[in-house]
């Protein structure tokens, strides 16, 4: 083992800057002159996806076989953190077989808008849950000597513009709902890193911010590790060192190396800086190293398939069982529809996308099991093309049965990395085919996959609904147990499912073209907006049904813990969440009807009963005091909810908490649509009286920042064109209802972004040309672009002879 002190004190000024950004697509810089190994940093979330040939971060190129597991967001159903560790624990191992040191993943932002494309790959609408449930992922990685990076850091919560938004939003709620998650996960998950999200925070790129990364992160909550870039998102590397961040990926060559150097000689950053981010990184190489040096080369492949599969089915959620239809009696005559029932979809597009070892299907499943399949028809064109011929073979299918089973769902381009979706409605003719089938046969079971919200509309057309979410490669057999009763669907949602889009509070301005992000809505998001103005939803958050019922009692509570008495009151065993909502009615301050605090799963045979404590920590009752600038207590009677899900209250205790606040925060603030939680359409001034400033001009500029898909704002025809060809080309995959994820990456890229991710090939000095020549300077910019090329080519020429030590 290296000692890290004695290592600095050998290497060069030069090399030191090197080792901060990355050398391929997914691999550190080694330098094994002083003993220092390359390593590999590999997605994703839910699944390794170390790519053995030519390496992407879209998830373009295929990769080595892996398990894929249920994604976050159907894991999150489970409310599980023991399960998440679990299935870290798997992907700690899988990726030490590999010869991967660093999991980039779990993801853990918050779900502000149900059409946020990545919502597959995040847990939840709350803080509490994904940070407990992102904390048991990050221990389980690290058992096997693996680090987990958990991601993005921070208020990232929408794929279009990505990379150059700006996301406005006060104090208050940056603390307690955007950071708390991942706070819970670094205080309880201790990860050897973490990931920086692409956009920028209050006018300041996450990935150089301070307050962020040294106050909050490293100050606050003690994280010693080592803060990765997201692929492509450093802006200033060298104000990135300086402010906390640690290693600049994918692989943006010499020039990145030579902007520290200069920063350096400037007086801009000091050595010092470099040296403090190197202390961070060195030890993690070396110790995940060792740890792969020692870890076997194989992973038990049909024990993790098995792990993948309970996680499936821990996570299935049951949304409708009118006349208990489910689950279906052996010997039941059943007709399976639908074209996920025999093409499974079982993960998201993009960077997590696993080249799975094995994928389990629904028919094939429902063929071996006690049911009487009596034939499939596909039914639909997944990708929503009009096809009357298949509604009609499915239709004179379901004639013949007792019961159909129906899968529905959204197709694998509507729910990806780098595209938001357009709204939250199934195909129109899949809805045809449900309307169509209930008319000859109304005893039909919908099986729904998605990774996130869909609008249920529909939902009077079937008698049961099993959400399966994106189960992973193993969740055929976790649907098949589900409907035949094997399996008890005992999960509950991890978001709100609104009635319909427009009720959600963020959808007038969510995903806009414009640079800021403007979180109007404060603390007010999911279940925390619908129960406070009292709005109706079709699935509140926590909601789930179960083949059993529970009846709770005799609660006992206090500042530190509730206990209660949990008795499963059906015929069949069951796993029970009992939810713990705390809640101020005359609070001074406005603050959401109920917040969840805690939560308990409990699993008992029929006719058991079980005493059951959910403690409650440092989080329960604390608000961010913006005028005091520190986590302070309101004092005063506190309502303490037990329930089975947010709406669902089964009991409360009051109970009396000493307070510490001594100033209050907006007594000079007029904040009345906050009060109310009134804040569907926040104006411009109450907004800024939240805020505590003027809201930040949005205006588009034509510097390193502009996108590509905003080169039509240039007064360059070489920009215009390039606009015009991307624009052309990006509608044209759209019409083909396959939008095209790379051109979408490009759209949505920073010119800068052209030097931090082609290895190299094209440095800062000629981004600063080409923004010349979008300015109008149009032959000195590319007389620049030409000058900067060539030396580029010559620097890193000289550099790399330097850093091999020829």
């Amino acid at each position: 083992m290296q000692n890290t002190e004695l290592l600095l004190k050998k290497l060069t000024l030069e090399e030191k800057c090197a080792l901060l950004s990355g050398a391929e697509t997914f691999k550190t810089r080694g330098m094994p002159e002083h003993g220092i190994p390359q390593i590999w940093l590999s997605d994703g979330p839910h699944g390794l996806r170390k790519q053995a040939g030519e390496s992407d971060h879209l998830g373009l190129n295929p990769s080595v076989p892996a398990t894929c597991f249920p994604t976050a967001s159907a894991v999150a159903n489970s409310w599980d953190a023991a399960l998440g560790e679990e299935i870290g624990a798997a992907l700690g191992e899988e990726a030490a077989a590999q010869e991967v040191s660093v999991v980039l993943g779990p993801g853990l932002n918050m779900k502000r808008n149900p059409l946020c494309g990545r919502s597959f790959e995040y847990f939840s609408e709350d803080p509490y849950l994904a940070g407990k449930l992102a904390a048991g992922y990050i221990r389980g990685i690290q058992s096997k000597g693996v680090a987990a990076c958990p991601k993005h850091f921070a208020v990232n919560s929408q794929e279009t513009r990505r990379m150059a938004s700006d996301s406005i939003v006060d104090e208050r709620t940056l603390r307690e709902i955007y950071l708390t998650g991942f706070e819970i996960a670094v205080k309880e998950g201790h990860p050897r890193s973490i990931m920086s999200s692409y956009n920028l925070v209050n006018g300041t790129y996450a990935n150089e911010n301070k307050h962020l990364l040294m106050e909050i992160l490293r100050g606050e909550w003690g994280f010693d590790g080592a803060v990765i870039t997201d692929w492509g998102g450093s802006n200033d590397h060298a104000l990135g060192v300086k402010n906390g961040s640690t290693l600049e990926m994918p692989a943006p060559g010499g020039d990145s190396v030579r902007e520290l150097l200069a920063a350096v000689e400037s007086g801009k950053i000091s050595e010092s800086d470099i040296d403090a981010r190197l202390s961070e990184l060195l030890p993690l190489v070396f110790d995940t190293k060792a740890a792969l040096d020692a870890a076997p080369r194989e992973f038990d492949a049909a024990a993790h398939h098995a792990l993948a599969r309970r996680a499936a089915a821990e996570s299935l959620v049951l949304l409708k069982n009118e006349g208990s239809l489910l689950p279906l009696a052996a010997g039941s005559k059943v007709a399976v529809i639908g074209d996920f029932a025999k093409n499974p979809r079982y993960q998201g597009a993009g960077s997590s996308m696993v080249n799975s070892t094995q994928v389990d299907v629904l028919l094939d499943k429902l063929i071996d099991s006690e049911l009487n399949v009596i034939g499939y028809q596909q039914g639909f064109d997944r990708h929503g093309k009009p096809d009357a011929a298949l509604q009609k073979s499915a239709c004179e299918l379901a004639t013949q049965a007792d019961t159909v089973i129906l899968c529905m769902g959204l197709d694998e381009i509507a729910e990806s990395e780098g595209l938001d979706r357009s709204n939250l409605h199934l195909a129109q003719n899949q809805v045809d085919l449900l309307q169509a089938v209930a008319a000859v046969n109304p005893k039909i079971v919908v099986v729904l996959y998605s990774g996130s919200v869909v609008e249920t509309p529909w939902l009077d057309n079937c008698q049961a609904l099993l959400y399966a979410a994106l189960g992973g490669q193993a969740g055929a057999g976790a649907v098949a147990d589900a409907l035949i009763g094997k399996v008890n669907p005992c999960g509950k949602l991890a978001e709100t499912w609104p009635l319909a889009y427009a009720d959600v509070p963020s959808a007038a301005d969510f995903a806009t073209r414009r640079k800021t992000v403007e979180y109007r809505e404060g603390l007010y998001i999911g279940y925390r907006y619908f129960t406070t103005a009292e709005k109706a939803v079709r699935f509140p958050f926590g909601y789930g049904m179960s083949y059993t019922t529970f009846a709770y009692s005799d609660l006992v509570a206090n500042e530190q813990q509730v206990s209660l008495t949990v008795t499963n009151t059906g015929s069949v065993a069951g796993t029970e969440i009992v939810q713990l909502y705390v809640a101020k009615k005359n609070s001074e301050l406005f603050r959401p009807a109920k917040e969840l605090k805690g939560f308990a799963r409990v699993t008992l045979a029929p006719g058991e009963k079980q005493r059951i404590t959910i403690t409650l920590d440092d989080k329960a009752f604390r608000f961010w005091n913006v005028k005091a600038n520190r986590w302070e207590i309101e004092g005063g009677e506190y309502e303490l909810f037990v329930g089975a899900s947010v709406e669902d209250i089964r009991l409360c205790e009051k109970i009396s908490v000493h307070g510490t606040a001594a100033v209050h925060p907006y007594e000079d603030r007029d904040l009345d649509c906050y009060y109310k939680g009134d804040v569907l359409h926040v104006s411009d001034a109450d907004f800024e009286k939240l805020l505590g400033h003027p809201i930040p001009n949005g205006k588009t500029k034509i510097d390193r920042n502009l996108t590509l898909g905003e080169l039509n704002h240039a007064r360059s025809p070489l920009g215009w064109l390039v606009w015009l060809v991307l624009t052309i080309l990006l509608d044209a995959s759209y019409k083909r209802g396959k939008p095209d994820l790379n051109i979408l990456f490009q759209y949505n890229m920073p010119l800068r972004a052209l030097a931090k991710m082609t290895n190299g090939a094209i440095s800062m000095g000629m981004v600063d040309g080409i923004v010349m020549e979008l300015q109008g300077f149009w032959i000195l910019g590319l007389v620049r672009v030409i000058y900067e090329a060539i030396k580029n080519v010559v620097l890193n020429a000289q550099m790399e002879k330097r850093l091999r030590g020829a």
